[in-house]
């Protein structure tokens, strides 16, 4: 399936880029970013404060250097060589901010670059190269489908089957995190963008594609021994860690889509074996010492992109950024919190 782009929004004030990126993405609204947000806690619970999803956070900061094949395939000021800073979360995934950094499941790489004259490009990367829903229709369907009977306080399996039977792909995520071992660190584990974007040169040429980022370090898993000996509360001081002794970066990886690869559905990874180009290094340089950081009130949009970096029409990409509002808003009104 060949992609369609979507007009680069604007970056104003934060409020009003958020706006911007709602009025200009209609189709995104298919699904009432309300609706959306109360199923989330109606089925994982409600944490006032905290991230309705990927809630066990902790704020970093870091440097991206682009590189030469960076700047050659798109015209952003990222890629230009010169030390970008980076407003840096990492995460858990699900609703609980007490959730078991022992156990298999996503794990979050979220960044913020502050690039020159104001322009910001944001992201969210998880350690899998698919979501867990091809549309916000389907993430909010299988959400639903999970929520607990109030009087079982579990979910009803005829209904779960039912949708998983019409929606197979949901469990495709699921099935990914069962066959990896638990990462050994944040520093340690592959994340994927899972969303394709098209990076346009000054001469005006694009290349679309999928990106991850991978550590510098390698990839480190653990045994099941070894996750049950760290117990569950082991992930922010590893990182504070590894990063003081100097040893936490990523390659910012691209993965080049070929003609007639989908690219606009976050369900479906690229061919194995496309050219992969390298666009720079993120280093992480320092992590929060407790609960705050300059991450808490970042909502870390993938719509909000770049000069030089435009989205394809994937509609999960698309349906992100009115629930990230509704979220941000419910957990200003409550006392943001990490």
């Amino acid at each position: 399936m060949s992609p369609t782009p979507i007009r680069h929004i604007p970056l104003l004030a934060a409020g009003a880029v958020l706006a911007t990126g709602l009025l200009s993405l209609p189709a995104a609204w298919a699904v009432d970013p309300n609706r959306m947000v109360d199923a989330f806690e109606a089925t994982n619970g409600k944490f006032e404060g905290f991230r309705r999803s990927g809630a066990k956070g902790i704020c970093a900061t870091g440097e991206f250097v682009g590189s030469a094949q960076g700047r050659a395939l798109s015209a952003a000021s990222a890629f230009s060589g010169n030390p970008v800073p980076v407003v840096v979360r990492f995460s858990v995934g699900g609703a609980n901010p007490n959730a078991a950094d022992n156990g298999k499941g996503q794990r979050n790489l979220a960044l913020q670059f502050d690039l020159p004259n104001g322009e910001v490009w944001q992201m969210g990367n998880i350690n899998a190269p698919v979501f867990g829903a091809a549309t916000p229709e389907q993430l909010l369907g299988r959400v639903e489908s999970l929520r607990p009977d109030p009087a079982t306080k579990a979910a009803d399996p005829a209904k779960v089957k039912a949708f998983v039977d019409a929606n197979p792909e949901v469990l495709m995520q699921g099935r990914y995190f069962a066959s990896q071992p638990v990462p050994a660190s944040y520093a340690s584990v592959n994340y994927w963008g899972v969303h394709g974007f098209g990076f346009v040169n000054d001469k005006g040429q694009t290349q679309y594609g999928k990106w991850i980022f991978e550590p510098v370090g390698g990839v480190q898993g653990l045994s099941d021994e070894e996750a049950k000996a760290r117990g569950p509360q082991f992930l922010f001081d590893d990182l504070r860690q590894r990063v003081k002794a100097g040893g936490v970066a990523f390659n910012f990886n691209l993965e080049l889509a070929q003609p007639g690869d989908t690219i606009n559905k976050a369900t479906v990874p690229l061919p194995e074996g496309r050219q992969k180009v390298n666009l720079g290094v993120l280093k992480i340089t320092a992590v929060s010492p407790d609960a705050t950081g300059p991450c808490v009130g970042v909502t870390y949009n993938p719509m909000i992109l770049p000069k030089g970096v435009v989205p394809t029409d994937d509609p999960m990409l698309a349906g992100r950024a009115a629930p990230y509002a509704v979220s941000l808003g419910r957990r200003l009104g409550e006392g943001a919190k990490q």
